[in-house]
């Protein structure tokens, strides 16, 4: 029996961890994948606290190396299910059953597709979704970026360095990403922006050659680019845990600034939630609140 189990390794759920642990409680994290969540493709953090500048993945191994130095227990098991039973929760991997007094859900989120013909085709052969891990294969090239929050304009920023030429395509007129990144972005030469458009078609051979774009018009321009890269927003990884917690149209869980579900003894932190705006900073202050309030739960 485990006190808490948290699962996800992003920085929500690592910074519950080092809370958890604070506080003397036994931590379990279950991660599918790697530790760090998406902030590990993000090369520069400009905006968290203290840390005027470090790297996605840097910050991530620190905060890992803290909850495990604090005796946070990791193992790299997907988690499908959670069965509650009142006071014990069973979490459910397909390799085992863990049992806790409490669980903390911080699965985060997983890319949103474009949905356009071939896109599944062509990932790892032109379509990516991550620019700081596929960038370097389109150096001097033209690629395009999709999107118009703080992850395409850091994607576009970061591409600049790289490729000859990089489009910014919005299906809007304005950027709902950080003004000073805009900014940053229009002060680089071969950084173009196409707003009011939408990617309706992507060609390749083998390989992607270039890419169709419609705007609101109905006009058709085809981008000469041998990369895209989507940065469209992200899906919440709620769905193995609809049974006890409830989500909201978009399959964020809700929850208030407590990280309390609906569901006594199951908690929620960072990006799945519900909330107004998912930053690294907001994530790591789920992750605060999350064990507190599960450490509160456990003792009462």
């Amino acid at each position: 029996m485990t006190d808490i189990i948290i699962i996800g390794a992003g920085p929500a759920g690592m910074t519950a961890a080092i809370y958890a642990r604070r506080a003397s409680k036994s931590v379990l994290v279950l991660e599918a994948m790697s530790y760090g969540g998406q902030i590990i493709n993000t090369p520069d953090i400009e905006n968290y606290p203290v840390a005027a500048h470090i790297s996605g993945f840097e910050f991530a191994q620190n905060v890992y190396n803290q909850a495990k130095a604090l005796g946070a227990e990791f193992k790299f098991e997907k988690a499908v299910e959670i069965r509650d039973s009142g006071d014990t929760k069973t979490v459910v991997t397909p390799k085992n059953e863990y049992e806790a007094k409490a669980v903390i859900i911080a699965t985060g989120s997983e890319n949103r597709k474009l949905g356009v013909a071939d896109e599944d085709k062509l990932v790892g052969r032109g379509v990516s979704y991550c620019a700081t891990c596929d960038g370097a294969f389109f150096r001097k090239k033209a690629v395009a970026v999709v999107g118009g929050g703080n992850t395409a304009l850091e994607d576009a920023l970061y591409l600049a360095d790289i490729a000859e030429k990089v489009y910014l395509i919005h299906r809007r007129d304005r950027f709902r990403g950080e003004d000073a990144t805009v900014e940053k972005l229009k002060q680089r030469e071969n950084v173009e922006f196409v707003y009011n458009s939408v990617v309706t078609k992507l060609n390749a051979d083998k390989k992607l050659e270039s890419v169709e774009v419609t705007d609101k018009q109905g006009n058709v321009r085809t981008l000469e680019v041998s990369g895209l890269f989507v940065a469209v927003g992200r899906i919440p990884e709620n769905q193995n845990f609809a049974s006890v917690i409830e989500l909201d149209g978009a399959g964020y869980a809700v929850a208030a600034e407590n990280c309390r579900t609906k569901t006594p003894g199951v908690f929620v932190a960072g990006d799945n939630r519900v909330k107004d705006v998912r930053q690294l900073v907001t994530a790591t202050a789920d992750g605060a609140v999350a064990a507190t309030e599960a450490v509160k739960y456990i003792n009462s």
